[in-house]
């Protein structure tokens, strides 16, 4: 299955990293947020990518043009730095197409400007290019096989830091809780689609808005609840993903665990 990243947002929740970056490009570590993402992917044999570029689609394009195998590899360098030998590889079996899907096309638009890549698909994957999780991608992509539905999310809990409350009929206060301790679910990305979920996207449309309400009504959407590791969206956030990174704790680098889990499993939204 080919892999549909949408990487064309302003990032505008996290500030001044974005003023004149892409949020894919957002680096946790030495690598920008999107590799990080395609990593996961391509940990559970998923490499064949499909990039829906918008905003600075340049810096993109060029970050894998240019691409520096030695940031996150070992390598043994001779000759004063003219020989480099590495001795393993990030992506040299990645298959990337990029595409420039709008300056302000919608999630819905830019997966339409896509369609023509996915001819020969059965089922494809596609993701926002923020979200980070240690999610069991072969037991969730099951799960939607054995669902026979169109479409599926993963839904999780949200990571950022908010109350939720709650008012009887005159305004009264009836209670106010942390929203980690509510049993609310958002859309946490990490969807799997059925060649069939384009008869339910037309022009124009946003894809969570009009086109997951028909497929609500038709009852050819599935959720996949996951209340594990799944985080990223604010400044904060990207803090928080820094620091694990650095303290060799990020539970989404399941290729250094070999088995889909990292160090960090089990631990709860960031």
């Amino acid at each position: 299955m080919k892999v549909v990243l949408f990487c064309g947002g302003l990032g505008t929740r996290l500030g001044g990293l974005t003023e004149d970056l892409p949020k894919p490009l957002v680096k946790i570590g030495y690598r920008p947020i999107l590799w990080h993402l395609m990593k996961y992917y391509a940990h559970f044999g998923y490499k064949d990518f499909i990039l829906c570029l918008g905003y600075r689609a340049d810096k993109i394009k060029n970050y894998f043009l240019n691409y520096d195998e030695c940031l996150s590899n070992d390598f043994t360098m001779t000759n004063g730095g003219k020989d480099i030998q590495l001795n393993n590889h990030d992506i040299d079996d990645w298959r990337i197409t990029f595409v420039d899907t709008g300056l302000k096309a919608n999630i819905g638009q830019r997966l339409r400007a896509v369609e023509k890549y996915l001819d020969g698909e059965e089922m494809f994957l596609a993701n926002y290019s923020d979200g980070l999780t240690d999610l069991p991608l072969a037991e969730y992509i099951d799960f939607f096989q054995r669902s026979g539905k169109i479409a599926g999310f993963v839904c999780v809990k949200p990571s950022q830091s908010f109350h939720v409350v709650q008012l009887n009929g005159d305004q009264r206060v009836q209670a106010i809780n942390y929203v980690k301790d509510t049993d609310i679910l958002i859309n946490g990305g990490y969807f799997v689609f059925r060649r069939q979920i384009f008869d339910y996207l037309r022009p124009g449309e946003e894809l969570v808005e009009e086109p997951f309400r028909r497929l609500i009504a038709d009852e050819q959407l599935v959720g996949y609840r996951y209340d594990r590791f799944w985080c990223m969206d604010t400044f904060k956030e990207h803090q928080e993903l820094t620091d694990m990174v650095q303290q060799d704790n990020a539970p989404w680098e399941v290729w250094k665990s070999g088995n889909g889990r990292a160090n960090g499993a089990g631990r709860s939204p960031c």
